[in-house]
Parts: structure tokens; C-alpha cells; sequence
């Protein structure tokens, strides 16, 4: 292969990276748009219903938000520990990175469930009787919760499910320094996914 060739092959990969970084926050940003009408429909509801938004609140576990919180937070640290691994030619390293977000998320998916669960059993989970007898507001306030925090949840699956084959890429070694968008690509998911949980965070349990 000529340089001629060498220099145009590389500037075709190059273009190809910045199409796909170009795609990835453009993705971002639709979902962005996505989490912010929500948040937009949750404004004008408790705008409405402050006072049954603020005692509907008061039935969350603080605890477990807060919780939750340091653990995604946490599992964000560790996918730039991952990434920053990888860009030093250290897959190892970035295997155990990612691992550990794995965990992390997998960790925070047990919270929330047991959240959840706990919620089923009193009775306030959409189509049961009592959540229907509750207050309008209150209603109101659990529907946007579990719709929420579930579409959240469907993102961290998603995430996890994207960690999973990145990190069976870098066992197999087909994901390297030279090739390392993927991964890179995946972190700035996963950080959205922490950082739309940061805005969820007050917005439900720290409303009381």
C-alpha cells in the first residue's frame, strides 16, 4: 500500500470516528429531550398539587434514593476509570472498570426492586385499587414515579446490556486503545443515564 493510500485509508477511519461520536450525542441529546418533557409534565402537575406531591413524597425511602444515588454516582467513577485504563493500553484495567460498573448497575437495579416491591405490597403500583383511591395528586404523583423511574430503569438494562458485549469485546481483545470508541461511547451513556437519576433524585424523594 502506497502512503497515498496509507493517509487516505487513515483519514477515512478518522471521518468515520467523528460520524459516530457525532451520532452518539445526537442520541444523547434526543434522550435529553425525552427525560425533559417529563420533567416539564412533572413541574406543572406539582405545581398544581403541592400539597399531595409533597405528602406523597413523604412515603419514599430516602434512605434508598440516597443510596442509590452514591452507587450510580460511584459506577460512573469507575466507567472513567475504565475508559482512561483502555486509552492507556491497559484492557486488563478496563475489563475491571467495566466490570465493576456492571456491578454497580446490577446493584442498583436490586434497590430499586426491592423499592418497588415494597410499594406492590401496600398497594400504590399503577392499576391497584388503593393507588386509585388515594387523593388525585397523590395519584398523580406515584404515576409519574413508577413511569419515571421505570423508563430510567429500561435505560440502566439497556446500559448493562451494552456493558456486557463491550466487556466480552475486551476479553476477546477486538476492543484496544486503537479502538476505543465503543467503550467511550458507552461511558457517555451510562453518565446521562447517572445524571438523569441526579435530576430524579430531588424531583421524588427529596420533595418533602
Amino acid at each position: 500500500m502506497s502512503n497515498d493510500q496509507a493517509h487516505a485509508l487513515d483519514h477515512h477511519v478518522h471521518r468515520d470516528t467523528d460520524g459516530a461520536k457525532t451520532g452518539m450525542w445526537l442520541f444523547l441529546f434526543t434522550e435529553l429531550l425525552l427525560f425533559g418533557g417529563l420533567f416539564l409534565i412533572y413541574a406543572v402537575y406539582r405545581s398544581l398539587n403541592a400539597g399531595d406531591f409533597h405528602h406523597a413524597a413523604a412515603e419514599l425511602d430516602v434512605t434508598i434514593g440516597v443510596i442509590n444515588t452514591v452507587v450510580l454516582l460511584t459506577s460512573s467513577l469507575t466507567m472513567v476509570l475504565s475508559v482512561t485504563a483502555l486509552q492507556r493500553g491497559q484492557a486488563e484495567w478496563a475489563r475491571l472498570g467495566l466490570g465493576s460498573t456492571m456491578m454497580l448497575g446490577l446493584l442498583f437495579l436490586i434497590f430499586k426492586g426491592f423499592e418497588w416491591a415494597a410499594k406492590f405490597s401496600h398497594g400504590i403500583f399503577p392499576g391497584q385499587e388503593h393507588l386509585h383511591a388515594l387523593p388525585h395528586g397523590e395519584g398523580l404523583f406515584f404515576n409519574l414515579y413508577f413511569m419515571m423511574t421505570g423508563l430510567h430503569g429500561v435505560h440502566v438494562l439497556v446500559g448493562l446490556a451494552v456493558m456486557y458485549g463491550v466487556w466480552r469485546r475486551l476479553k476477546a481483545g477486538t476492543v484496544t486503545r486503537e479502538n476505543q470508541g465503543v467503550l467511550e461511547y458507552t461511558g457517555l451513556y451510562w453518565h446521562l443515564v447517572d445524571l438523569i437519576w441526579i435530576f430524579l433524585l430531588p424531583l421524588f424523594y427529596l420533595t418533602n
